[in-house]
């Protein structure tokens, strides 16, 4: 048996799959399966930027792999592509060099959105979403070019191999000061929503949604990691508005925020709409799975809506979008034989307390502690109750699978 190839092959599928955004337990489940398929019991283990796999041969001999994890992007179909090939090695076993080819044709095959279609994806996300945030025509447009700043920004950042904390300081500050700049010149009214609508293409959902679904998994370590980044994405995008703020308030003067418009259910599930295709783009979603996925923030968000015009009750409306949304994920990847991550992390979207995110920086940088303690502990709460409404989804999922793995039919039949 050719070893070497073999653990190859898996230690190459499991540093493609943490590359593209897959959760931890996915990398090691991929691997295993596939050292499995061909009668090789191993060990593995990943974190976010590390990972090993090791195995012993017929003879006692060990053989170990390691890879070193890089900094991930949100290549989603990398992710359905790779873990597809994952289920086609270990349905159809073919040789390892053979296996190899597969895995190179995977790679070739994967696409990526050119710049313009980028360019419109961070566009339509800080748009669309800026209209659950209160805002009208007008400041939708300019949240949108916000977005479209933002974005290209980021290009060129990750095109120079720039640090990704910095590329979040330096993108929200630039942002921001456009969206001060507009309002002290009378161009946006609603500055506060123009500008969490922007800043929703900076909120790291998948770290966020990996991070969930680790700790669920039990894999720990990984889960505490993602949240740490997430925090410190968060630090980030509050350092990077601190700035902007005090620089506006320094060239023109202290921005004044419009009330906010209430839009009726219709505008803000078109808001809800545009907002996920952008990010279904921003995450490489290609085909029809990227129109399922932004259906399903829609869903989403009509649900949440209608739970608070029916209760009034907050926290049951992020709990039950967040319990729909992990419901509706898990079905799709059944139904379409896809991961669930795809679904989960565009549909749980609309749900992302951007505006709690916003002014728990904002009072921040004016000094209101007391605000700022009360407004970030909501905002806790509300990530929260999300947490628990997809938990309770994929727990029950997983405790199905694995009573029919335990207990086969025949056996529950004796």
């Amino acid at each position: 048996m050719d070893y070497n190839t073999i653990m190859d092959l898996a230690a190459d599928l499991g540093y493609e799959l943490s590359m593209s955004g897959a959760e931890t337990f996915r990398v090691e489940d991929s691997m295993s399966r596939v050292l499995a398929s061909y009668g090789i019991a191993s060990e593995v283990f990943s974190i976010p930027n590390y990972l090993i796999v090791s195995i012993l041969t017929e003879t006692g001999k060990p053989i170990t792999r390691m890879r070193r994890i890089g900094y991930h992007g949100n290549n989603l179909d990398a992710v359905e592509k790779y873990n597809a090939l994952s289920r086609a090695i270990c349905n159809q076993h073919p040789q390892p060099g053979e296996a190899m080819d597969m895995l190179d044709r995977v790679r070739r095959s994967v696409l990526y959105y050119g710049l313009p279609m980028y360019l419109l994806g961070n566009f339509l996300g800080a748009a669309g979403f800026s209209m659950l945030f209160g805002c009208g025509t007008k400041d939708m447009l300019l949240s949108g070019v916000c977005g479209l700043i933002g974005g290209m920004l980021n290009r060129f950042m990750e095109r120079m191999k720039v640090n990704p904390f910095f590329v979040t300081i330096l993108s929200a500050f630039v942002m921001a000061l456009t969206a001060y700049g507009l309002n002290a010149n009378g161009l946006s009214g609603n500055v506060d929503g123009s500008m969490i609508g922007a800043l929703m293409i900076l909120v790291p959902g998948l770290l966020f949604t990996n991070a969930m679904r680790d700790i669920i998994y039990g894999d720990t370590n990984s889960g505490i990691t993602r949240i740490v980044q997430v925090l410190l994405i968060a630090m980030g995008m509050a350092l990077g508005t601190a700035v902007a703020w005090n620089a506006a308030a320094f060239l023109w003067r202290q921005p004044v925020s419009a009330a906010a418009v209430e839009n009726s259910l219709l505008v803000t599930c078109l808001g809800s709409l545009a907002g996920c295709i952008g990010f279904s783009i921003l995450f490489n979603i290609h085909g029809p799975g990227g129109a399922l996925c932004a259906l399903g923030g829609v869903l989403t968000w009509v649900v949440f809506d209608l739970v608070i015009r029916c209760s009034g009750n907050e926290m049951a409306a992020y709990f039950l979008g967040a319990f729909f949304a992990s419901l509706y994920a898990e079905v799709m990847a059944r139904i379409r034989k896809y991961p669930a991550i795809s679904y989960l992390v565009v549909s749980l979207f609309p749900l992302i307390p951007g505006a709690g995110i916003y002014y728990t920086m904002n009072y921040a940088v004016h000094g209101e502690m007391e605000r700022f303690a009360a407004q970030g502990m909501h905002t806790a709460a509300i990530a929260g109750v999300i947490a628990v409404g997809v938990l309770l989804v994929t727990t029950t999922v997983r405790l199905c699978y694995s009573w029919k793995e335990t207990y086969p039919a025949k056996k529950r039949n004796i």
